[in-house]
């Protein structure tokens, strides 16, 4: 009798529970709700592109020319007459080294060709005798051979002597170091008293006249340029320039195997500016209908992309999105995650709660 008067009696208090819990969550997400601080934000819509793209890739400045100068001749350096950042003309000394040694070598080279003359010329008289002689009969023609092959040896030998000279000459002149065209001065690398050994640089000069952009373009994108082909290119030191017209000159014909990507020199024709300086180029991409945002709109957190909509109500709605392209023009591809026409908040500093009033920054 006790039991069947408990059973509903349980029923109804587990009834009343439940009522009570549904109704604290819902009284706790209104006190939720009401604490949201509204957020003044600025919005763009989602827009569908189906023009041309843009595709941007970057590069460095490098001169046209460039040499690191060394020389042949060991030993000390006794003048440095150039500096970092000065420009000298073809043929212009810029190092001096000590040349008794060179010059000592080239003495020796002249002596020795001195001596083959002289033993040319005995050699030379010897075998006209000994052909007169064979002529009369009064020598063998074993002894006209041997006259024959003195003299072939003395001739061996005077051009052996003055091959010697050319080269100790040659290695003479190098005791000066000359640009070898018309350059600015990159750096010396050796001071007075440094000791200059064959192969050692001592100085580095590039062209002061044309300059190149040397660009890094993905293999993907490689077939778009071609020899000759004329790019926009734009510095990022100097804006002030505006794109500069660069010509495709060299497409390096094999992809870096750690990079995938391919070398591309461009022209850039009377341009002035130091080497090294960063840059971009544009190249022509795909037409294609794509859904475009601006980029601050797009937040990274944990390997997601999230992007904040504002609702038809107002409030923040964060969605997870995925990007492709980021075009040149600051905006980038989203391939998943909105819709024509949604408004993303582009100046957030990252995501905030679903919810959030959002309010249009005047």
């Amino acid at each position: 009798m006790k039991s069947r008067i408990s059973r509903p009696i349980t029923v109804v208090a587990l009834v009343a529970a439940s009522v009570a819990v549904i109704a604290c969550g819902s009284h706790d997400a209104e006190l939720a709700q009401a604490d949201l601080t509204p957020v003044s934000v600025t919005t763009a819509a989602v827009e569908r592109n189906a023009e041309v793209n843009a595709i941007e890739v970057r590069g460095t400045v490098q001169p046209t020319r460039q040499a690191f100068l060394s020389s042949r001749v060991m030993g000390p350096v006794v003048a440095v007459l150039v500096r970092a950042g000065a420009t000298v003309a073809a043929g212009q000394t810029l190092i001096e080294i000590q040349p008794e040694t060179s010059e000592g070598q080239a003495a020796q080279a002249g002596g020795a060709l001195a001596q083959a003359q002289a033993a040319l010329a005995l050699a030379e008289r010897n075998f006209h005798r000994y052909q007169a002689l064979h002529a009369e009969k009064a020598a063998s023609d074993l002894e006209l051979d041997m006259a024959r092959m003195q003299y072939d040896q003395a001739q061996g030998a005077v051009k052996q002597a003055e091959g010697a000279v050319l080269a100790a000459d040659s290695v003479a002149s190098e005791a000066i170091v000359r640009a070898p065209f018309a350059a600015r001065v990159v750096k010396t690398m050796v001071e007075a008293g440094d000791l200059a050994a064959p192969g050692r640089p001592l100085v580095q000069v590039e062209s002061r006249e044309g300059q190149q952009i040397w660009l890094n373009v993905r293999e993907a994108d490689i077939q778009r340029l071609s020899i000759g082909a004329t790019i926009a290119v734009r510095l990022d030191a100097r804006p002030e320039l505006g794109d500069v017209a660069g010509t495709v000159r060299e497409i390096d014909p094999s992809a870096d195997p750690g990079t995938h990507s391919f070398t591309v020199k461009a022209d850039l024709g009377q341009l002035q500016v130091p080497s090294g300086l960063s840059g971009r180029a544009v190249i022509a991409g795909d037409a294609g209908d794509r859904l475009l945002v601006p980029t601050t709109a797009v937040h990274r957190r944990g390997g997601l992309e999230l992007v904040v909509i504002r609702a038809a109500d107002g409030t923040a709605r964060t969605r997870a999105v995925t990007t492709g392209v980021e075009l040149a023009d600051g905006r980038v591809e989203i391939l998943s995650g909105l819709a024509e026409g949604d408004q993303v908040a582009i100046d957030l500093a990252g995501p905030v709660a679903d919810g959030t009033p959002l309010e249009i920054a005047s």
